[in-house]
């Protein structure tokens, strides 16, 4: 399957290199060195890889405003390997996290897992799951809390979406990482943390989503 790719990079080394490995895969590249132009250009992507070191915006800047405007998957590939950096990264919206230097073939299977994920995110409108006062459009990918939007990121939605498709029933922790991220290794059970930890923050209904000890999950009031 051929990808349009964004290719966010400052470094024109770097950006040949990433690009010559693409198009030997028969993926089309743009490639532009700022975080404006991503900002631009992302319309006609079907992926971003983003560089955080970017001459004009913090690549993270450019991830939150594009989040704003945008559910297209982003990898985010650099340096930058702190923890911190990475859960900042996972909150505002990343599909994946890479660091400087990947290998090829571990770059295109997180991107083939990535735009797969993507692709399986678009379901029939129509589906609506209501709790309380928390509204879960699965069609629209909406949550509304008590009538405002809950402001969820890709990942957060994504995590939620598994739960709904089951209310009331358990859903394993490892089933979770496997609908939402298409594996169960370890840096995908620390982004599942993350991203539970957000959510359950700006849905502000405690006891709506419950960890079941040893087990997993589950939405809905016992």
């Amino acid at each position: 399957m051929t990808v349009r790719v964004l290719l966010v990079e400052d470094e024109p080394a770097i950006a040949e290199a990433l690009a010559d490995i693409l198009h030997a895969h028969r993926h089309t590249v743009t490639h532009v060195g700022r975080g404006a132009d991503a900002l631009l250009r992302h319309r006609d992507a079907d992926l971003l890889l983003l560089d955080l070191m970017l001459p004009d915006l913090d690549g993270l800047e450019v991830l939150r405003k594009l989040r704003q405007v945008s559910s297209v998957p982003v990898i985010v590939l650099t340096a930058l390997g702190d923890e911190r950096t990475v859960v900042r990264g996972l909150r505002l919206g990343a599909d994946d996290y890479l660091r400087k230097p990947v290998g090829k073939a571990e770059l295109l299977a997180r991107m083939d897992a990535v735009v797969r994920r993507a692709a399986a995110r678009e379901v029939p409108a129509g589906d609506l799951v209501r709790i309380d006062d928390v509204e879960i459009d699965l069609g629209k990918r909406r949550v509304l809390v008590a009538g405002r939007d809950a402001g969820l990121t890709t990942k957060e939605f994504d995590i939620l979406a598994v739960l709904a498709a089951r209310p009331g029933a358990a859903v394993s922790r490892q089933r979770l990482m496997d609908e939402v991220w298409g594996d169960a290794h370890v840096g995908v059970s620390r982004s599942l943390d993350v991203h539970l930890t957000g959510l359950r923050a700006k849905l502000d209904r405690p006891g709506l989503v419950t960890t079941i000890r040893g087990f997993g999950y589950r939405l809905g009031r016992d």
